[in-house]
């Protein structure tokens, strides 16, 4: 049977600590490191409904993308919904941990997994981490590669609809429907820092979060510029929990992770336009 501390073990080694964001706030929220883990949940928001299933299905320990807090708090009052969460999880001993920008750039992070659920080949990091020693680790920002057979940028955001989970928002198109595509670069969430990048590198279309618009409109004034896919931030990150899940079982034979299922993007619904 695996203890809290050996699970944090396993996800220390797949997605170092060290590799978060100087502003982020990564690791175990709630739970003592001696508590036995039989079932983990797997899950992208710390939000109630998903520890509402947590405590449904018996789970140990609620692995989570995005973490509880950014910033410091002064009370965790179950008044508060974030307060609730942790009440919930305490009093049912379930822990909480996070992995958030350790987990984006890595091998088997959300980037890389979000390249391999839209069908990517010859996949490596559209921004190297020059921090890197090792070439193998393949570590870096954002995911670069090219598909099968080559499509239209139309195409190719159907196809991106399909692969991504189901949810109630949007996928945004910018650029020539007719555009031929064959190199694909990505970013898992908020990727607007690296259209440049992506651009620079000859993709065709580039895939991620959160555009804005002022960003897109002066990067598509620019004369042969890839065409851009907006997608939900939660359905592309969704794309990394089965990954993890089955990264922990693989090292530690007998844990059941189940990966949640609750759509917890915050867009509830979106009108056509006339």
């Amino acid at each position: 049977m695996s203890s809290l501390r050996d699970v944090v073990a396993v996800l220390d080694t797949l997605y170092d600590p060290r590799w978060a964001d100087d502003w982020d706030a990564v690791g175990t929220v709630a739970g003592d490191p001696d508590a036995p883990v039989m079932k983990v949940l797997v899950a992208v928001d710390p939000v109630q409904a998903v520890v509402d299933e947590a405590v449904a299905i018996g789970a140990d320990l609620v692995l989570t993308h995005h973490p509880l807090w950014l910033q410091g708090v002064t009370t965790v009052a179950a008044s508060s919904p974030k307060g609730r969460v942790v009440h919930t999880l305490i009093s049912n001993g379930i822990a909480l941990h996070a992995c958030h920008t350790n987990a984006d750039s890595p091998t088997l992070g959300v980037s890389e997994s979000m390249a391999y659920a839209l069908g990517l080949q010859d996949v490596r990091p559209l921004d190297p981490d020059p921090l890197d020693p090792d070439e193998t680790t393949a570590r870096g920002s954002g995911r670069i590669g090219v598909l099968a057979q080559p499509t239209t940028v139309s195409a190719f955001a159907r196809h991106v609809a399909a692969a991504l989970p189901a949810h109630h928002s949007a996928i945004r198109v910018a650029g020539d429907p007719d555009r031929p595509v064959s190199t694909v670069a990505l970013c898992g969430g908020s990727g607007d820092f690296l259209l440049a990048t992506a651009d620079a590198a000859g993709a065709d279309v580039y895939v991620t979060s959160d555009l804005r618009h002022h960003p897109v409109s002066e990067h598509l004034e620019r004369a042969g510029a890839c065409a851009v896919v907006d997608v939900p931030h939660w359905s592309a990150e969704w794309t990394w929990l089965p990954v993890a899940a089955k990264a922990l079982t693989e090292r530690l034979p007998g844990l059941d992770v189940v990966v949640s299922q609750i759509v917890t993007d915050p867009w509830t619904s979106h009108l056509p336009s006339r």
